[in-house]
């Protein structure tokens, strides 16, 4: 199973993030323990996947973050503990 890339994310991939980080209000609570669930170093399915946090869902593909959605947003793929 991939584990989730943190360097050498393509530059549009990177401003999409940025771009549903400010439109979806996702706070810097959030993105801690985003950044603290990245430093387990979690194995990822390689298609679609999601993991949930309190108050946002992070959603990927294989190696990649690929968008944050607002609770209450459907998410696609395999949920990852």
């Amino acid at each position: 199973m991939p584990k989730i890339r943190r360097r050498g994310v393509p530059g549009p991939l990177l401003e999409h993030l940025w771009l549903r980080i400010d439109e979806r209000e996702i706070s810097v609570a959030q993105l801690e323990l985003f950044a603290v669930w990245l430093d387990t170093e979690p194995d990822v399915p390689k298609g679609k996947w999601f993991k949930r946090f309190p108050e946002m869902i992070v959603c990927g593909g294989g190696e990649f973050v690929t968008t944050f959605l607002r609770i209450g947003q459907v998410a696609e793929g395999e949920e990852v503990p």
